[in-house]
């Protein structure tokens, strides 16, 4: 029988590309999205990959939880048992700490954080009855350190971060892998259509608007264009070992930003990331 994984956010990004892959290896994925009429992305590159008939796709909006319940509840009711849950669904919200409002905070929060501690919980007594089952939540470089102009996002990250740390060990005794996927920059939409500029730092009058002219384009010219199928190979080979570590980093700019914050003086590593970032006065 073929194992079966579900994975949120899956009509773009990490998400389209780990569907693909984990349907390759003969997984059956539940491919869940807020909007089932973005599925066609995905459906047209299963169909070009032969896998079509191992994809099922389901609407899952990671805010609603009626919505998620009554998912966890029709999963549950079935024969086979959920071998893994990725959390993938996520936004990057953009804009000097200042400017976000509490509002604008909360919605990044909502579906990064709450989002996914949501759709955990509504599975987990599933994976306890069955024993087994690997959680994996996506996460960031931004989980393990901050970066100028993304604080909200940033924060919610880290806030992930902490939560499956402690997931993780309550879960372990019961034989459920929690893991953390962190990227760094890849060649996905989270930057550009799933990204939300905050509103205050948009307006003319902010006082940081020129900053945030200068912020995206050092971002811009300085883009990585690092492809994204090294992730969803990753997490695959995560679902296939049975006693994986609790993190896994993905990108050079990744690894190199943990190194440089493990060996310089934070003075030094706060000055680098304000000059390659473009915001100095």
């Amino acid at each position: 029988m073929a194992k079966t994984a579900l994975i949120t956010g899956s009509s773009s990004g990490f998400g389209l590309l780990t569907t693909i892959t984990l349907a390759r290896r003969g997984w059956h994925v539940l491919a869940t999205m807020r909007d089932l009429t973005r599925r066609e992305k995905l459906k047209t590159a299963a169909k070009a990959a032969g896998v079509l008939d191992r994809i099922e796709f389901l609407a899952l909006d990671v805010t609603n939880l009626e919505q998620i319940s009554a998912v966890a509840a029709e999963i549950a009711a079935r024969t086979a048992p959920l071998d893994a849950l990725i959390n993938n669904a996520g936004f990057a919200m953009a804009g000097f700490a200042e400017d976000v409002t509490d509002a604008e905070l909360r919605r990044q929060f909502e579906t990064n954080f709450f989002g996914t501690t949501a759709v955990t919980r509504a599975f987990l007594p599933q994976l306890r009855r069955q024993r087994s089952g690997h959680i994996v939540i996506v996460s960031s470089i931004s989980g393990r350190m901050g970066f100028p102009g993304v604080s909200s996002y940033v924060a919610s990250k880290y806030a992930l971060e902490g939560w499956a740390e402690t997931l993780r060990l309550e879960m372990k005794p019961l034989g459920i892998q929690v893991v953390l996927v962190e990227p760094g920059s890849f060649e996905t939409d989270i930057w550009t259509r799933n990204a939300v500029l905050s509103a205050a730092t948009q307006d003319a009058a902010s006082p940081n608007a020129a900053r945030l002219a200068s912020l995206l384009k050092g971002r811009e010219n300085g883009k990585l264009k690092a492809n994204p199928q090294k992730v969803a190979d990753g997490i695959a080979a995560i679902l296939d070992d049975p006693h994986p570590s609790l993190r896994h980093v993905f990108g050079c700019d990744a690894h190199l930003g943990l190194m440089l914050k493990r060996f310089l003086p934070s003075a030094v590593l706060e000055w680098l990331l304000i000059k390659l970032s473009g915001i100095g006065a």
